[in-house]
């Protein structure tokens, strides 16, 4: 237990001086923002996702099959923007690759103004959304997402992918004592998987609850807690902020 209290408060506020410096609790923040997209996607967009692309594959396949409820030009428009989006981030990380502070502030930025785009659409989008103005906004936060996660990958903070919880669980339980591990970090995996949860959690009753739209201000919000929280950084030369390999 004293373990797993150490790792939470290693990730909610880490010293600057440590491997990783801030990007932590910036990355949980972007975990958050996930769940919130996601909700906002499946529940306002009609049964797609435009982070998790696991589900989308799923999807493509369940409508391919003649399944109801699933479409096939949502799930190809998510796969395609999100593709798109990685491209962008992995562009990106060739231009600001020297600073990661820099790097992710860059990225926030530019999917901060994604995102803002989408929120004034949907304000004018009868919602749930259908037909073009669902593959809009699919587009866009595809876009968004993409960028995300290929920014967060080259960032490299383990267990912290903002995105992919199931080899998070998984190394939950396989490298417990359980099952004969030594460590299994349960602390900062579970943080990732609440994280995801709790933006899931807050979009999904939002919108349940007649306001589908809210999901998007609340990211956007979040997002500009991402930057500000990086801000003070964008010049550090401490050994964190150099480029990871992954």
């Amino acid at each position: 237990m004293r373990t797993t209290l150490r790792q939470i408060r290693a990730i909610v506020a880490p010293p600057l001086t440590g491997p990783h410096g801030p990007l932590p609790p910036l990355l949980l923040v972007l975990t958050l923002v996930t769940g919130l997209v996601d909700a906002f996607s499946y529940l306002a967009l009609g049964r797609v996702f435009v982070a998790n692309m696991t589900g989308n594959v799923v999807f493509l396949a369940f409508s391919l099959a003649g399944a109801k409820g699933f479409s096939i030009l949502a799930s190809v428009l998510a796969l395609v923007a999100f593709v798109a989006g990685a491209v962008i981030g992995g562009r990106l990380y060739g231009l600001v690759s020297e600073h990661r502070a820099r790097l992710l502030l860059v990225a926030t930025v530019a999917q901060l103004v994604l995102v803002l785009v989408s929120l004034a659409l949907a304000e004018v989008f009868d919602l749930p959304a259908t037909g073009g103005q669902r593959a809009v906004l699919v587009v866009l936060l595809g876009l968004a997402m993409g960028s995300q996660n290929a920014v967060v990958r080259r960032l490299a903070v383990p267990d912290l992918t903002t995105t992919v919880l199931t080899m998070t669980l998984t190394g939950i339980a396989a490298d417990s004592r359980l099952a004969g591990g030594a460590d299994s970090k349960a602390g900062r995996r579970l943080l990732s998987a609440l994280a995801m949860f709790l933006g899931a959690l807050a979009g999904a009753a939002l919108i349940v609850h007649g306001h589908p739209t809210v999901p998007l201000p609340i990211v956007a919000v979040l997002l500009v807690v991402v930057a500000v929280g990086l801000l003070p950084h964008r010049h550090s030369t401490l050994p964190w902020a150099a480029p990871k390999t992954t």
